[in-house]
């Protein structure tokens, strides 16, 4: 068992590396499963196997490397990207986010009847709504007010690593199947829209690689410095205003020089893949009681309900798969993996998954709380 942070990071960075690796190959099996979905289900595997222990060295390691690599990404992707191609998505985009969030509203009132809860499950099913249309600085918020127990908040946090992990997943392995979905239900692709010109890109030169590390890292420092002083006088968490701020930056620096540098893609992969390998570090699934089963349950019909309504919902009015997913993705999982999925299909897009999961921590605790009177009154 691995029990030293260096080696539990040196093993995530060569699964995230040999990923990467897989990524620039051209085999079949690759169009239907993509690496960075292999990279999650192995990564995902062997902390179920418990191959690394999760000790207080190693969770220390996994904060800050996350907290410090997630600013650094989001800056990366968003430079080559000039906010234009933002504007070009229209106001489609907002109202996808909507009816994702309400067909989560919905599911979790129908859940709760079909299961037939109690007026005491509320305290589990309230709080784990907040992290599904907000995220976990609003299940925190929510199961305060509800005054959740430790127990309750347990079970929370596990439906919540298990049902969102798998979640996580599945979201992924449909990429390659956007351009389907899309002639299914008449969707206009955003990303086909998307024209990204490497063809000004500056010869590599070691001083301007360093130049951009430099900066990935300047904006790293910066955003979270200025998310511990936003965040306590305003709304939001360190992590919300941190993403927040990268992307500012990013947007405002996709105007200069610097997103002209060759090698700027490849960084930003890098850093995306050892990302969604330490997310899936943490998707380790322990069962020591049997009754976590139904919860976990209740927790995959909540999201079953929902991906039907998606899917209504994307005929309906028309709706691509980006759309869809990521606006699934900005409730269910907030605003540190919903820009994960948008650059998954393209990087030029990665500003729409921040704007919206944003806009999913706004609106969360309320939902919530709402949603809590209802079944407060359905009990």
């Amino acid at each position: 068992m691995i029990t030293q942070p260096f080696a539990y990071l040196t093993l995530l960075t060569l699964m995230a590396a040999s990923a990467l690796f897989l990524s620039k190959q051209h085999y079949r099996l690759l169009q239907y499963l993509p690496p960075i979905v292999l990279l999650y289900l192995g990564v995902m595997l062997v902390s179920s196997w418990e191959l690394f222990e999760k000790n207080d060295a190693i969770t220390q390691s996994y904060l800050t490397l996350k907290s410090n690599l997630l600013p650094a990404m989001l800056f990366l992707m968003l430079l080559p990207n000039r906010i234009t191609t933002l504007f070009d998505l229209g106001p489609k985009m907002l109202f996808t986010f909507f009816l994702a969030s309400l067909s989560l509203f919905i599911a979790f009132i129908l859940c709760f009847i079909l299961f037939g809860l109690t007026y005491e499950e509320i305290s589990i099913l309230a709080p784990l709504a907040g992290s599904w249309m907000g995220g976990t600085a609003n299940m925190v918020a929510v199961s305060s007010f509800l005054e959740s127990s430790e127990e309750a908040i347990g079970i929370i946090m596990l439906v919540d690593s298990v049902d969102y992990s798998l979640w996580v997943m599945l979201l992924l392995l449909l990429v390659p199947y956007a351009s389907r979905f899309n002639s299914y239900t008449k969707a206009i692709d955003p990303v086909e829209d998307v024209n990204i010109d490497n063809q000004c890109a500056l010869h590599f030169s070691y001083r301007s690689y360093i130049w951009l590390l430099l900066s990935a890292m300047a904006v790293s420092l910066f955003s979270q410095i200025s998310g511990l002083f936003l965040s306590k006088f305003l709304f939001g968490s360190v992590t919300a205003w941190s993403v927040i701020l990268a992307t500012l930056a990013g947007i405002i620096f996709s105007f200069t020089p610097l997103s002209k540098t060759r090698g700027l893609q490849s960084t930003a992969n890098a850093m995306l893949y050892l990302i969604i390998a330490l997310i899936a570090s943490r998707a380790t699934i322990h069962f020591d009681d049997m009754g976590l089963f139904l919860y976990i349950a209740i927790g995959m019909s909540v999201l079953f309900i929902h991906a039907l309504f998606m899917l209504l919902f994307a005929k309906l009015f028309k709706l691509d798969l980006f759309s869809i997913s990521v606006a699934s993705l900005a409730n269910v999982g907030g605003i540190a993996s919903a820009p994960i999925l948008s650059a998954a299909y393209a990087q030029s897009l990665v500003g729409v998954g921040v704007i919206m999961a944003t806009l999913g921590y706004v609106i969360g605790t309320f939902a919530a709380l709402i949603l809590t009177e209802i079944l407060r009154w359905l009990a």
